[in-house]
């Protein structure tokens, strides 16, 4: 004989399983680190400042 199953069990597991494929998905997508984003913003500052290092002054452009 067949083993009796519950139709709402099964659906259920399918519906669990489909949402833990698409959580393991987005942790690859968008999951980093406390030390990688702290270490991305320092980046980002570093070269925000050594940008703003190599600005001219519009000021002294004007002066003949």
């Amino acid at each position: 004989m067949a083993e009796i199953i519950s139709l709402k069990t099964v659906r259920k597991q399918k519906a669990r399983s489909a949402k833990e494929a698409q959580a393991e998905q987005n942790r690859i997508s968008f999951g980093r680190t406390k030390a990688e984003k702290q270490l991305t913003a320092a980046e980002k500052a570093l070269a925000d400042k050594r940008i703003a290092g190599h600005q001219r002054d519009d000021k002294d452009q004007d002066k003949p």
